[in-house]
């Protein structure tokens, strides 16, 4: 709980409203370009949001949610490719040549990843600590390689998409359009991700992330609990890889790097785990300063490094509490 409401209410209503003029901000400076990066940003946000909620509330600290990532944006490479070549889905029981519309797509890259972290979870969830981060990530690693392997849909080399995906009465291919409809979807995962982890589930959620074997005697089906919130946690992050997808025009096995994984889970540290929206500011945050430092200099990184490690010591508990003015163990 925050202990100043009005305090965390006007900040997150700033960042909101800083996202909605951003578009208009970006034609004003003749720049468009920022929207696209923008738009970038906000998928990675909405990504690590979708860890946090594992991550920061129930303690599960997952280095492969990098594959659920990818997992969604091949579902929009897959029935866009078969759909612009009208070519019948192999591996369907049933004759199908994909689908170009996002109320087809964007809702199947979550039931898809949704259900792939269920199998995962099942048996990574019998682990804790250090075997449940290294399970993860070998199952991430699997599937990386399962899609190298793939040579029908580009292999190693990837597979490019031909258009975005189709929403009547709008056009994704603008990129101001693709931009809002992007904020209105991590809007949208924020507040159900608020009433979820407000909600007695939440709760219970947390309290396995203080003490587990206490909630486990008071009788709770903590794996059951977990394993709901890891399902959940992945089927936003599928989105996430849908959206990429469509950003790029272009999906690849990368997507699904264990490097991918490490990345969100840096954003989500530093804009403050258990704080939903600390994730958003992470990773606005994070892909400003490779943006900005990638400009000056090819050895960024070795500029980023120290810059993270400040903000971690200066901003204990992630950016965001450090805006509210809230500590990290409240």
């Amino acid at each position: 709980m925050e202990p100043s409401l009005s305090r965390g209410t006007l900040v997150r209503f700033a960042i909101f409203a800083v996202l909605v003029v951003l578009p208009w901000i970006a034609h004003a400076m003749d720049d468009p370009f920022w929207i696209t990066i923008a738009t970038r940003m906000l998928i990675y946000g909405l990504a690590a949001m979708s860890l946090d909620l594992i991550l920061g509330y129930g303690a599960m600290v997952s280095f492969g949610h990098a594959a659920f990532f990818g997992l969604g944006a091949y579902v929009v490479g897959v029935l866009t490719h078969h759909n612009f070549y009208d070519e019948v889905i192999p591996f369907l029981p049933i004759e199908w040549v994909g689908s170009m519309s996002a109320f087809v797509q964007w809702p199947l890259a979550m039931l898809v990843s949704g259900f792939i972290a269920l199998l995962i979870g099942v048996l990574s969830l019998r682990t804790q600590g250090v075997y449940f981060i290294m399970i993860t990530l070998a199952f991430a690693q699997m599937l990386y390689f399962f899609m190298i392997g793939l040579p029908d849909y580009g292999g190693e080399d990837g597979l490019n998409l031909w258009q975005r995906s189709e929403i009547p009465g709008l056009d994704l291919s603008d990129s101001s359009q693709f931009y809002y409809v992007v904020l209105v979807l991590v809007s949208l995962w924020f507040l159900l991700s608020r009433r979820v982890v407000e909600s007695r589930f939440g709760r219970v959620l947390t309290g396995c992330r203080y003490n587990e074997p206490r909630m486990r005697t008071l009788g709770y089906p903590v794996v059951r609990y977990k394993l709901l919130a890891f399902t959940i946690s992945a089927m936003g992050t599928g989105l996430a890889g849908a959206l990429m997808a469509n950003q790029n025009e272009f999906v690849s096995p990368s997507l699904m790097a264990w490097s991918t994984s490490g990345e969100l889970m840096v954003m989500v540290i530093l804009g403050g785990m258990g704080t939903l929206i600390g994730p958003l500011v992470g990773a606005f945050l994070l892909l400003s300063f490779e943006e900005v430092l990638a400009g000056l200099t090819e050895h960024w990184m070795v500029i980023l490094g120290p810059l993270l490690v400040f903000s971690v010591l200066f901003a204990r508990g992630g950016l965001y509490r450090f805006l509210v003015g809230q500590r990290d163990d409240e």
